[in-house]
């Protein structure tokens, strides 16, 4: 039996926000909090029962130890942390906002000890011993090391029998919609669980019409064996063996919607990985209102919570 359920590559580092009505030019304050898409994924399955391990490189500094600790006390396995003597760790500063202006996002990325770790430095005996593999095109671009490493991992899970996700993710900061397109669509064709919002699908991908349509476009245009696309407030849907999929999104009051979609994702793959990608769809889009209900990246709750919320009646404003 594999070591994991659960394995991804991914960076991980800090979010410095300032609450609406703040602008990051005069603000004395930033809310800090640990940020990094594909470990939400897995602290959200590691809090749901999943054995998940995260490789990836970390400065050992206190920023670096930040990062590390909130993912342990998450439950992720980091033993195949690259701990490095000197470096960086990335951040991202947001500005939340109200009408007129739009919530704005700010990256510090570059040069990072994740982004300079090399392809010859990967553990693949550690990636590999895993059931699945979970990745996201926001990891590609962000060196031409992490662009050499997600293909090989591609390849190597195909060749190991070792089930792939990945999740779209286009950043407009990070890379061209021309430069995403070209490189992410040859990888398509081995990825078992493509994740893709509706805005991506048609922005990057050129898929339009109903969602239904664009999800159908999608799957023949990827190759992948399923799609799965969310629809933000209308909810999610899958397109794939089995047809069109569709479940609603949970009526929600916004606290923070940054980390909802690696939250759909985590709800996702906690039905997939036991067979039922249809039920798969329901944790999907409950995982997501607890993430906007919350603030963070990384959605906090247990698998009893999930339960109660896909099966139980809505609305409740307390529980004696």
């Amino acid at each position: 039996m594999p070591r994991f359920d659960v394995t991804t590559y991914g960076e991980g580092g800090l979010r410095l926000s300032v609450p609406v009505g703040s602008r990051i030019e005069t603000t004395n304050v930033f809310e800090v909090d640990v940020s990094a898409t594909e470990a939400n994924v897995l602290g959200a399955l590691s809090r749901l029962g999943w054995r998940c391990g995260w490789f990836s490189a970390l400065p050992a500094t206190a920023p670096g130890r930040r990062v590390a600790h909130a993912f342990r006390v998450a439950g992720i396995d980091l033993s195949a942390v690259h701990w490095r003597e000197q470096g960086r760790i990335g951040c991202y500063y947001v500005e939340y906002a109200e009408p007129p202006r739009a919530t704005t996002v700010l990256y510090d990325r570059k040069d990072t000890c994740f982004a300079q770790l090399p392809l010859a430095d990967v553990d693949w005996g550690y990636l590999l011993d895993t059931r699945h593999i979970h990745l996201t095109g926001l990891t590609y671009p962000l060196s031409d090391n992490t662009a050499a490493i997600i293909p090989a991992i591609v390849s190597r899970a195909r060749e190991a029998g070792v089930t792939l996700s990945f999740d779209v993710n286009h950043r407009s900061l990070l890379w061209s919609v021309a430069e995403c397109r070209e490189r992410l669509l040859p990888l398509f064709r081995h990825i078992d669980l493509l994740f893709c919002s509706r805005r991506d699908a048609a922005n990057v991908f050129g898929c339009e019409g109903s969602p239904e349509q664009a999800a159908t476009q999608l799957l023949e245009l990827s190759g992948a064996a399923e799609v799965v696309m969310s629809l933000s407030d209308d909810g999610v849907l899958a397109a794939g063996a089995a047809g069109i999929q569709r479940h609603a999104a949970h009526p929600v009051k916004v606290v923070d919607r940054i980390g909802a979609g690696d939250a759909l994702a985590a709800g996702v793959l906690h039905g997939w990985l036991k067979g039922d990608l249809s039920t798969g769809l329901r944790y999907g889009t409950a995982m997501a209102a607890l993430a906007m209900s919350q603030r963070g990246d990384m959605v906090i709750t247990h698998a009893q919570e999930l339960d109660a919320l896909i099966n139980g009646p809505a609305g409740q404003d307390i529980q004696r």
